[in-house]
């Protein structure tokens, strides 16, 4: 199964995943507004750096059609706001994998809490959770990688607790508040992919709409 099964229209969302704390569904026209709100935020630069709002602000240039046909089309990558189940609706952020590779079945992870009043809720921790089984499920996903900042222990912790396992450091790669800081190299295995399946009830849903 392609990605590009999967990504829904840009008129229409469609639920990936569903969890006891989030649902994660998919882009649409209607949420390029947050986006524009995320690229300018000063909080989700220092926590997360996304090379995602980075692309959109700066290389796309805030084209919202354009970006979303992006989001819609490229094979490459899966993107899904978060969406909390108890609430306005209203997304908290996003979780993405890219750089998909269906030959050798990886990809990489980003979670993005982009309000800091909406962190130690748990919604990262799962959101995660729920891209790694999707991508296990329906992509045949059997490696994911993923970074935080050495000074962004909440990311670090959303990590381990989804099972991820340190691998790695990129020494003085990045520059946050006067110093340099690692970046931390992340990486989770099918069968601790599987692990957590046993341990965790979610909800997944193919192209159709039927649960998996």
């Amino acid at each position: 199964m392609s990605v590009g099964a999967f990504v829904g229209s840009a008129a229409v969302s469609r639920v990936l995943a569903h969890g006891k704390r989030v649902r994660l569904r998919t882009f649409t026209r209607a949420d390029m507004a947050c986006l524009a709100e995320w690229a300018d935020s000063a909080f989700v630069d220092a926590m997360v750096g996304s090379d995602f709002l980075y692309q959109y602000k700066h290389l796309y240039h805030r084209r919202n059609d354009l970006f979303l046909d992006l989001l819609l089309r490229d094979g490459s990558q899966l993107n899904a706001l978060i969406i909390p189940v108890r609430g306005s609706g209203a997304p908290v952020g996003f979780v993405r994998l890219f750089n998909i590779n269906l030959l050798h079945g990886y990809a990489f992870l980003e979670i993005v809490i982009a309000d800091p009043h909406s962190l130690r809720h748990g919604w990262g921790v799962e959101a995660g959770r729920l891209m790694v089984l999707y991508a296990l499920e329906s992509l045949g996903i059997r490696r994911i990688e993923a970074k935080a900042y050495a000074y962004n222990r909440l990311s670090q912790n959303a990590l381990l607790r989804n099972g991820f396992k340190l691998e790695g450091a990129l020494r003085q790669a990045c520059f946050y508040n006067h110093q340099y800081w690692d970046i931390l190299v992340y990486g989770l295995l099918k069968d601790e992919m599987e692990e957590q399946r046993k341990k965790h009830h979610v909800s997944l849903f193919s192209v159709d709409g039927a649960e998996l």
